[in-house]
């Protein structure tokens, strides 16, 4: 995979309600892209989209995209797991580009679910099992995660509200944030913002956003060929769906994160020490420990422990989240709009500003992509990118 290389980031403005369309988001990262790079439109021969709510039901959404944007393409694709979307759309656009299919591809995560969410069928097992019982959409989902943990390691909410306040923290220094979320925040805030559903609070929850990011890949090689300089490659990716099937009694707080970080770690020859930052999905502020514990950063069972020691904000010991993430920087569609993947990248190519980290030679990113029945979420991801040069 080392042979592909990001040669560009782009990403809008992420606002609570827009008045924009998906496709004027879509050609306004393109354009910034293009713009960057010094390539003309026809060079773009590779499109992949990630899954979005304003797509939500349409089998021909990356055709008609491409129709909008007025690209001619050899490959064309929309990855359809969720949160892990971004990640999995980035996996699979190196290797469309390593097999031959295509030579540049541009990556587009936007989603405008704010101001056009469009109605999707649930999983029979929501209409059926889930929501009889009044378990309400994600944040019941995660207060019952939430609760197990609890049960069996203890869960200090004082720690959940140090990753909140970071976030936060990042937030406001991103001018691309939300407006209304570039707003500090406090521990005691974290602790006494209203109860969504025991013991999910307010500020554990991402906003709905619209907006938009996207990427450029092309081989080294084309990239050394129009004299562009910053190449950040995809080190190593890991993904598990559906993880432990099989298994009837199944521990909710355990997910793929930890097949897939073992494979992207194996594939490059990275440990968690190596990382100089970590840009988690992050729908709810417990998922962040989850993934800290699954990934190895910690031990299970320690990620209270471990969040009270570390120092996660950009000049720390674990920059984490930098430009605030989804929960303090908008959540840009289903797929969070590649709001993490893209933050990862600006903060390897060295233009991460205000919040720039002082070593950016790595990067691990992951995604979480639906939630299944009486377990965690149904595809995980794990990207781990380095810089070259």
């Amino acid at each position: 995979m080392r042979d592909t290389a990001i040669v560009a980031f782009a990403e809008t403005k992420i606002v609570e309600k827009g008045d924009l369309d998906v496709w004027e988001l879509g050609a306004e990262v393109m354009e910034t892209l293009l713009l960057r790079t010094g390539i003309e439109k026809s060079e773009i021969d590779g499109l992949i989209l990630s899954s979005s709510m304003t797509g939500a039901g349409n089998a021909f959404w990356s055709q008609a995209t491409a129709e909008f944007l007025g690209l001619e393409l050899n490959f064309c694709q929309t990855v359809d797991i969720g949160g892990s979307s971004p990640n999995g759309a980035l996996a699979r656009g190196v290797a469309a580009i390593e097999a031959g299919l295509c030579e540049t591809v541009f990556l587009l995560y936007a989603d405008t679910q704010s101001s056009e969410r469009n109605n999707q069928r649930p999983h029979s097992f929501n209409l059926e099992f889930v929501a009889p019982q009044g378990l309400m959409g994600p944040p019941g989902a995660f207060g019952f995660i939430s609760r197990r943990y609890e049960h069996e390691f203890g869960l200090d909410f004082k720690s959940l509200a140090k990753l909140a306040v970071t976030q936060r923290d990042h937030a406001v220094l991103n001018d691309n944030a939300c407006e209304k979320l570039r707003v500090p925040i406090s521990i005691d805030d974290y602790m006494n913002s209203r109860m969504i559903s025991d013991p999910i609070r307010l500020l554990d929850c991402v906003m709905v956003c619209d907006g938009a990011s996207g990427l450029l890949l092309m081989s080294k090689k084309r990239a050394k060929e129009k004299g562009l300089s910053k190449i950040v490659t995809l080190a190593g990716y890991g993904e598990r769906t559906n993880y432990m099937a099989t298994e009837l009694l199944f521990d909710p707080t355990k997910s793929g994160h930890a097949v897939a970080a073992e494979r992207a770690f194996k594939q490059s020859g990275l440990t968690p020490k190596d990382i100089h930052s970590f840009q988690p999905y992050d729908d709810f502020i417990i998922a962040n420990m989850l993934q800290m514990e699954a990934i190895g950063f910690c031990k299970r069972g320690q990620g209270c422990g471990y969040i009270n020691e570390t120092n996660f904000h950009f000049d720390g010991d674990l920059p984490f989240q930098t430009g605030g993430g989804q929960i303090s920087a908008g959540q840009t569609g289903l797929a969070g709009g590649g709001v993490n993947l893209v933050e990862a990248v600006r903060q390897l190519f060295g233009e991460g500003g205000k919040r720039q980290v002082k070593k950016s030679e790595t990067a691990l990113v992951t995604g979480i992509g639906g939630i299944g029945y009486g377990r965690n979420w149904t595809t995980s991801t794990v990207v781990i990118l380095e810089r070259e040069g």
